[in-house]
């Protein structure tokens, strides 16, 4: 039975009975990492946007393991440059890989490598879906609602969505709780709500608007876990 453990802000690993995999693994600049990019030891990296507490440590993390970046092609064109192996992709697209199959869906957000003296665009931001022992997880990435979610929630048995609550970036709780009730996912596990106060939200208080709608929430702290 997969397993997702949380490490901060929107940073999570997927791991199953022989692999395991991380989103957007920003760790070592991150108030709220229960981990750090030295202790990190997965099959694959996927990344969201180019922002930089998603895009975080993916690269530092990818070249010592020799393991690939999964991100939309601008994106991983970017991680290539910087010696990474990556795999890329684009909004729609799926492919199959050691430890299960992926797929991008698209999310309502920017993507951009920002520096003191340069802002170098990272193409379009994503989500994916996660096939993993016969298992799916939706994580969104950071988005607005859009009504796709309706569509993405059909066409898939998901058994845990990873949604952001944390408002101003990205969805808020009201928005999170119509997406959420659109996927139709087993589980949401709410993400990208504490670690800067611009996004604080109580996501314990969303937790039980869910549970009011009867659908499960599982409010994860860093290095805590839960099973699918």
């Amino acid at each position: 039975m997969p397993t997702i453990t949380a490490l901060g802000h929107a940073c999570f690993t997927l791991s199953g009975d022989t692999h395991s995999i991380i989103f957007d693994p920003w760790l070592s600049e991150n108030p709220e990492a229960a981990a750090t990019p030295d202790e990190i030891d997965v099959d694959a990296i996927l990344v969201s946007h180019g922002h930089s507490d998603h895009l975080g440590d993916a690269i530092p993390i990818a070249k010592r393991l020799g393991v690939p970046i999964v991100a939309p092609y601008e994106l991983a064109m970017y991680c290539a440059r910087h010696g990474c192996e990556t795999l890329p992709m684009h909004i729609g697209g799926g492919a199959t890989l050691d430890f299960g199959r992926v797929k991008l869906t698209q999310a309502f957000h920017g993507s951009a490598v920002i520096t003191d003296d340069l802002i170098e665009y990272t193409g379009p931001p994503c989500g994916f879906l996660v096939t993993m022992d016969k298992v799916t997880v939706y994580y969104s990435g950071d988005t607005g609602l859009f009504g796709d979610m309706e569509l993405i929630g059909k066409l898939n048995d998901i058994a845990a969505a990873i949604l952001p609550i944390g408002d101003n970036f990205t969805m808020g709780p009201h928005d999170a709780l119509i997406a959420a009730q659109m996927l139709k996912a087993d589980m949401v596990i709410p993400m990208h709500f504490s670690a800067f106060d611009v996004i604080a939200q109580d996501a314990e208080e969303f937790s039980a608007q869910l549970d009011r709608i009867g659908i499960t929430a599982a409010v994860l702290q860093p290095g805590e876990k839960v099973e699918i």
